[in-house]
């Protein structure tokens, strides 16, 4: 089955009946888990067999980041926040480089035993001491140092076999508002942004990056849209500028910075328009519905880019000896 361009949720530990009838629906291509959809690692196999049993070609994504944004916890390794990859690189910058790649092949290693495809990371945000959203989340602040440490990072996830998406591109760092509940807006010229934040995406795009989100944020300097929903964001700059050629995801469209796009049909209609070859809409059943609905009568072609974003390779081992060791980074981070 072709890779459709929505990427939808699921309410629990198990697949519903509804579900699994959504699950089966061509222009569903994706599905992203949530800490409520996670128990154990016996649940979760359990769940992904399912899954596969359904749909053996969909793309499985959760946001296994570190830190606070980490939705498997119990049974599996806590991961500190980038920020801390940051402190560390100031005093010893080569054994924070090596932390990095370690802790983002055993993320990568502990997912894909799961059967799950890929992690939304790294983050490529600046952290400008301004938004609390992003804030330890960032690597840091130096664009130099978040490319550095965020390629590193890329590099050990696809040792593990696992596509790497950054976000949220061109940068969410500098806002102050939440876009989950606020629509941001950045009023830099395009010449600060460029100079700054857009740095660690050209560099790791350079460097092999299969995926980016791009911020529910509005750059009044340029336009009124968020970047998600703005063609000079994602085709002049990201694709024209930095020569990306991977796939962008929609960050999700349930989001309060989306909400200037209308409702969720058009939402979905401007983000694909605007470049988007997927779009997500989460924590909203009836929006997913209504997107759904929309994909079945436009019949939007499918992106051949998505097919990027499969994991690659036999699985690692996630209980070697080079687990032990990154487990060693991810403690002695996290203290």
């Amino acid at each position: 089955m072709a890779t459709g361009p929505l990427m939808l949720d699921l309410d629990g530990l198990v697949l519903s009946q509804t579900e699994k009838e959504l699950l089966v629906q061509p222009e569903v291509g994706g599905l992203i888990l949530f800490a409520r959809n996670y128990e154990s690692p016996a649940q979760l196999h359990a769940l992904m067999a399912q899954v596969r049993q359904l749909r053996p070609d969909i793309l499985v994504a959760v946001d296994q980041e570190g830190g606070r944004v980490q939705r498997f916890r119990a049974g599996l390794t806590r991961l500190p926040p980038m920020a801390a990859l940051g402190r560390f690189y100031q005093s010893q910058p080569e054994q924070a480089r090596v932390a990095a790649r370690e802790l983002g092949w055993l993320m990568a290693a502990e997912l894909r035993q799961f059967d799950i495809d890929f992690s939304f990371a790294p983050v490529l945000d600046l952290d400008w001491g301004r938004s609390g959203v992003i804030g330890d989340r960032a690597f840091g602040a130096s664009a130099p140092v978040v490319a550095e440490l965020s390629g590193a990072f890329m590099a050990g996830m696809h040792e593990a076999g696992m596509p790497a998406t950054g976000k949220h591109f061109p940068g969410h760092g500098w806002v102050q508002a939440d876009s989950h509940v606020a629509i941001p807006v950045d009023e830099r010229e395009v010449d600060a942004i460029q100079a700054d934040d857009m740095q660690p995406f050209g560099a790791l795009i350079e460097q092999g990056l299969d995926g980016i989100m791009p911020a529910h944020v509005i750059y009044s300097a340029v336009n009124g849209e968020p970047a998600g929903f703005s063609p000079f964001w994602l085709q002049t700059q990201l694709r024209q500028r930095l020569g990306f050629n991977g796939v962008i995801f929609s960050d999700d469209l349930t989001m309060e910075g989306a909400s200037v796009a209308g409702g969720f049909a058009e939402r979905a209609e401007v983000a694909l328009g605007a470049g988007c070859d997927m779009v997500l809409v989460c924590n909203h059943r009836q929006g997913a519905l209504e997107v759904l609905d929309y994909l079945k009568q436009s019949h939007w072609p499918v992106s051949n880019r998505l097919a990027g974003m499969r994991a690659r390779g036999i699985a690692a081992e996630p209980d070697s000896a080079r687990a032990a060791q990154a487990r060693g980074w991810a403690e002695q981070l996290s203290e």
